[in-house]
């Protein structure tokens, strides 16, 4: 029997999708910075009840909140909306346990190359550092926008503060809410006044990231106004938290973001607009180094970090849940699965980048 190349088949079956009557309509990117795979699905680790590898917060508030006898009750107690309705109704990728991998291959494993391998599908070499430069590839939400069917229907709202220059939000033209200073030119998102005063005044733990209930509270403001059919949102707690070595704040801020996911989706399926026209698409920057002590890190020399998950659940996607033996999937086909949801070709307009991934995008239909 002759077999066509895994990437040739999978190029040509994304293909054929994209000129499938998909119902989804509508399009959200959801991540969260350097948010494990391990505690995604196995839960919390007994770091913590350790105290030789340092202080990881309050143990006795860990246990009680997040210590289940199994891995799979530890979960569901850190990600009730991951494991409560995504797994039941969309799919998870990414558990190596399970023969599931998906990699970033920028083979950086910090913010700046992860964040545009996955909006632009493409890894660049140039980008090679965190600094606030304006990026040069064409993200998959900037190219939506300038759709007719997309044109003023996409919105960014994003946590950290370089990541309006990886939007390159000047050029991108999209309305975006960022807590901090945004490159000249951007088309800022309005918000309540209430939330601008409250962000400018609770920037007291880090220099360029705010808090995440910030991002979550723009982002719904954003649905409820805007109604954007394309939105990218990032939070960025979990990572300031992991590098500060607080595995408390980081378990909390995961759960949080798993929360904000759940009423986000509760949100859009409460409206007409959205409701079941609409698939989310959760995924992370990079991954981070192994327990007891790397787990705080990640880069090139943290190889494990090299390891990340992503989950997908809408109209157009199987409900198969935590996936198993699943071939290989790189960060950068994130960028044009989010267009194929869409019924847009973004591979084919950018080349150098990496093609959909096919299984998540109308495997409903026989």
């Amino acid at each position: 029997m002759n077999r066509l190349p895994l990437t040739l088949l999978t190029l040509t079956f994304a293909l054929n999708l994209l000129a499938a009557d998909l119902k989804t309509q509508n399009i959200f990117l959801i991540t969260a910075d350097g948010l494990r795979w391990q505690e995604v699905f196995r839960g919390a680790e007994d770091m913590p009840f350790n105290k030789e590898f340092g202080n990881f917060g309050n143990s006795n508030a860990i246990r009680k909140d997040f210590w289940r006898a199994t891995p799979e009750s530890r979960r569901e107690i850190l990600f009730p909306f991951l494991w409560g309705t995504v797994a039941k109704q969309g799919q998870l990728w990414g558990n190596r346990e399970k023969g599931s991998e998906v990699r970033v291959s920028n083979g950086r494993n910090f913010s700046y190359p992860g964040y545009n391998e996955f909006l632009t599908g493409y890894v660049d070499p140039k980008i090679d550092s965190n600094d606030k430069m304006l990026n040069a590839n064409t993200n998959v939400f900037e190219w939506l926008h300038t759709k007719a069917e997309f044109r003023g229907r996409v919105a960014a709202v994003v946590n950290w503060d370089a990541l309006p220059w990886i939007l390159n939000t000047p050029r991108a033209g999209f309305p975006t809410w960022s807590a901090f200073k945004a490159p000249e030119g951007t088309v800022r998102m309005a918000v309540p006044s209430a939330l601008t005063e409250m962000v400018e005044r609770g920037q007291t733990i880090w220099p360029s990231t705010t808090l995440d209930t910030f991002v979550g509270y723009a982002a719904k403001h954003a649905v409820r106004t805007i109604k954007p059919r394309a939105m990218y949102v990032s939070f960025g707690e979990t990572d300031d938290w992991a590098h500060e070595g607080n595995y408390e704040r980081y378990l909390r801020a995961a759960r949080e973001f798993d929360r904000f996911i759940g009423e986000l989706w509760a949100l859009t399926q409460s409206m007409p607009e959205y409701r079941g026209t609409t698939t989310f698409v959760i995924s992370v920057d990079h991954g981070r180094g192994p327990a007891p002590v790397a787990w705080k890190n990640h880069g090139k020399e943290v190889v494990d970090s090299a390891y990340i998950w992503f989950a997908v659940i809408g109209p157009d996607t199987a409900a198969l849940g935590d996936r198993n033996n699943t071939p290989p999937i790189r960060q950068a086909q994130i960028a044009a699965t989010v267009g194929a949801f869409v019924g847009q070709n973004f591979h084919a307009s950018f080349p150098q980048s990496a093609p959909p991934i096919a299984e998540v995008v109308g495997t409903k239909r026989p």
